[in-house]
């Protein structure tokens, strides 16, 4: 192995391999001993990982990372170069650090709080990105090392066994990785699989039947056509689908994010050992049925790069080959990866080159191959599978669909999420005689939503100082929102800001002072809310008790962008009788800066009228809800009496569409 990799230099310690980020943190000497100590011992050198270790020293506090395998970065440095950031303004702290010193890479501007991120990158560009991280707070990486035994006292980690006989200690511990294995060796209590609908009151969870990433086109499963008895084709299951919205304890599927290229110097996609084009007989069939593609997705990350993820009914996918991945052991799991890794490698190698395919499919397929200085050590094949799910941690607190959609919000936020609540297929069944797939949900939130506090701490009884930050406590479809890269790093940041104040307050993180944790996590450059909090700004939501109504309203959250659990529109009817007007309680006269919020569609009027009553009077606008959703609108700054003499009215005569009431801003000008 070279002695120097990206300026860190590599000790081998017991098997082991240590990367030293720097000369600032813990000194050779002491992480040479069989028992190594820092304040922060975080397990999984993902992107949550470093980013907690990152904090806690810039806490001032020593930090090291533990990582079973031999890749840092996680998904991010994996192919997962398109991110899912849902609304990318709500990312911030370290996160957002990360992706504006992503942006520094590609133009060479200084990275500032203000400067530009960006979401779209290269994966040896990420990676660039998180060895400068580690090199400047100098946290040591040790990598290879898995995790063997828990040391406890009481309901506390006091150190971890590694698999080399290496002692890790510390009074702080991080389980950063995606299965959530240090979670589960501490006795902490977790979930596997589906939850009914029923659980916990929702609507989207459990088996979805439903017309995403679906086939489009009749299928026949059986080996011989149209005879059952001839038994199913490779990846069918054979079991009776249940009625929506049932438990089970089947994991969404997991794939690579290939990063693909039309490049000269393209590696063509290989044909892996133990190719069988059997695996593909489904995929066959669904072309000779009409299906001409797309095969893969093709998002650009730049310079003629791709993150190229699943897409469609038969894509790159392993429905049904994962149930076993989350709580089997690593000899298991590697053969899992491995098979993940034979089924994609031969899905790309049947599309460029099976004579039974189209011309045109493998034409346009060869087109593409693996970037050849990407993943060079295993030859341009990521090498992170990306593991969209596995264990999740149960705690006093389980984040929902409720919490998605913004009908709770809870008070102790260290972090928001907003992407779509994302599930992949989790089966391939049999329904009316043909093929389906099951699993598939795709559904929007409204906007960013906060992250309790209690859904990244295991509950005091199980464990006092431990913290999860990627396999937190959520449902199964509320993870689908909140399992997003960026998510992970921010929970990661609050949670190592959170042990810092655990240390110096010297008690179990359960009972961290959650206001002075929100106030260091804003002084960093965290959002815990959304829209951000403006100092005096007073919402009046369509919900408050302050609004009254004429004529009809009816509530809805069906378009996203709202404030609050819904909004208000008037159905397109009673034009000049339906009316709603915001009152607000003033503390004090002065100058208020009045914004009005809606959430736009095509459908919406384009010509509502808006009065703002004021010390001066009554001033009209007129405002178009075909555009502009979701974002606080400037009606202008006006005089105003304390009190509740102010307001502001929509109206509906002559408008030419749907008129949306959601909320008025009044902010202290």
């Amino acid at each position: 192995m070279s002695p120097v990799l990206n300026r860190r230099h590599l000790l081998r310690l017991g098997g082991a391999t240590l990367v030293v980020a720097g000369s600032t943190g813990i000194g050779l000497p002491a992480l040479a001993a069989n028992t190594v100590t820092a304040d922060l011992v975080v397990y999984g050198a993902t992107s949550a990982g470093i980013v907690a270790a990152v904090q806690m020293r810039r806490m001032g506090r020593t930090a090291l990372i533990l990582e079973p395998g031999q890749h840092v970065g996680g998904l991010t440095t994996g192919g997962l170069g398109y991110t899912d950031s849902g609304t990318s303004a709500s990312i911030g702290g370290i996160a957002g650090e990360f992706y504006r010193r992503v942006h520094a890479k590609y133009h060479g501007n200084t990275v500032t709080p203000d400067s530009p991120m960006r979401l779209v990158f290269e994966p040896h560009v990420a990676a660039e990105v998180f060895d400068d991280l580690l090199a400047e707070h100098g946290v040591p990486v040790y990598l290879g090392v898995r995790l063997a035994q828990v040391v406890r006292a009481g309901n506390r980690i006091t150190a971890l066994t590694t698999d080399n006989g290496q002692t890790f200690a510390g009074p702080m511990f991080v389980d950063a990785t995606y299965e959530g294995d240090l979670m589960a060796k501490a006795g902490v209590s977790y979930a596997l699989g589906r939850e009914a609908n029923t659980v916990y009151g929702e609507t989207i969870n459990g088996v979805q039947l439903r017309t995403g990433h679906q086939f489009t086109r009749p299928v026949d499963p059986y080996v011989t056509p149209g005879v059952p008895a001839s038994g199913l084709l490779p990846g069918i299951s054979a079991a009776p689908v249940a009625p929506n919205g049932t438990g089970d304890g089947l994991i969404q599927a997991y794939n690579f994010r290939m990063c693909l290229t039309k490049a000269a110097d393209r590696i063509p996609f290989p044909k892996p050992a133990g190719y069988d084009p059997a695996d593909y007989e489904l995929l066959l069939r669904y072309v000779q049925a009409g299906f001409t593609g797309p095969f893969f997705t093709t998002q650009g990350v730049g310079n003629g790069k791709t993150d190229s993820n699943n897409h469609g009914a038969f894509s790159t996918d392993f429905i049904g080959a994962n149930y076993t991945y989350p709580t089997a052991s690593p000899a298991v799991r590697e053969s899992i990866v491995a098979e993940h890794r034979t089924y994609q490698q031969g899905l790309m190698w049947f599309l460029a080159n099976d004579p039974r395919l189209p011309a045109s499919i493998r034409t346009s397929t060869a087109a593409w191959g693996l970037a050849a200085d990407e993943f060079t050590a295993t030859g341009g094949w990521p090498p992170q599978l990306y593991v969209r799910e596995a264990r999740r941690m149960v705690s006093a607190y389980v984040v929902t669909e409720r919490d998605c959609r913004g009908r709770v919000r809870v008070a102790d936020s260290v972090g928001l999420a907003s992407y779509t609540m994302d599930s992949h297929n989790c089966q391939r069944v049999v329904v009316d005689g043909v093929v389906k797939n099951e699993g598939d949900v795709q559904v929007g939130v409204p906007g960013p939503y906060p992250i309790s506090y209690r859904a990244i701490v295991p509950t005091e009884a199980q464990c006092a100082n431990l913290f999860v930050p990627v396999c937190l406590s959520a449902s199964h479809i509320a993870y689908g929102s909140v399992r997003m890269e960026p998510v992970f790093m921010i929970l990661a940041q609050s949670a190592a800001t959170a042990a810092k104040l655990a240390l110096d307050a010297g008690g179990p993180v359960q009972q961290v002072n959650v206001t002075a944790l929100q106030a260091r996590l804003r002084q960093d450059g965290q959002h815990l809310q959304w829209p951000p909090a403006i100092d005096g700004e007073i919402v009046v939501d369509n919900a408050s008790a302050s609004v009254t109504r004429a004529g009809t309203w009816l509530s809805s959250s069906h378009v996203g962008g709202y404030w609050g659990v819904d909004y208000e529109h008037d159905d397109n009817t009673g034009k000049g009788v339906n009316r709603l007007r915001f009152t607000p309680s003033l503390p004090a006269a002065g100058s208020y800066a009045v914004s009005l919020r809606w959430t736009a569609d095509p459908n919406r009027a384009s010509n509502v009228p808006v009065d703002v009553v004021h010390g001066g009077g009554v001033t009209t606008r007129t405002v178009d809800q075909r555009g502009s959703g979701g974002q606080w609108v400037p009606l202008g700054t006006y005089a105003f009496a304390a009190g509740t003499a102010g307001s502001v009215l929509i109206r509906t005569e002559g408008t030419d569409g749907y008129v949306v009431a959601d909320a008025a801003r009044f902010v202290p000008a």
